[in-house]
């Protein structure tokens, strides 16, 4: 495997990382797959997205497993920013679409569907970044 290159910003960032089960059926996840590509997925969910302040999102896929990765400015406000997100044009729409291959509620938000994940290591921290300069 190769990796993925990343752009590191300036400023300090905050990152969210959420986890989803898409119903487990190779035809479905296929489809699902299809429609987060570059050529299907919807321009004005894109652009919500941005709109609310998200500076970077992707989606890593194992199986039906999924986990979604998002930095956001360092004074983000999620729950705000996702209320926002509901409202903007086709979110809602987007969001039904979506639940036949997530296995919930077409009326569910983007928030209430993903699970955060709670960071429980990492590599480096603020303190050892400090002594490092």
């Amino acid at each position: 495997m190769d990796g993925y290159v990343q752009r590191l910003g300036d400023g300090k960032v905050k990152r969210y990382v959420q986890f989803l089960e898409i119903t487990d059926v190779p035809e479905l996840i296929a489809l699902y797959r299809k429609w987060h590509s570059p050529e299907y997925c919807w321009q004005e969910v894109r652009d919500g997205i941005r709109q609310v302040g998200i500076l970077e999102m992707e989606i890593y896929i194992l199986g039906n497993r999924l986990v979604m990765i998002v930095d956001t400015p360092s004074d983000f406000d999620w729950p705000s920013a996702m209320a926002r997100l509901s409202t903007l044009p086709r979110q809602a729409e987007w969001e039904a679409f979506v639940a036949k291959f997530q296995g919930c509620a077409a009326n569910a938000r983007s928030d209430e569907k993903w699970q955060q994940m709670e960071r429980m290591f990492r590599l480096s921290d603020d303190s050892e970044q400090k002594r490092k300069r």
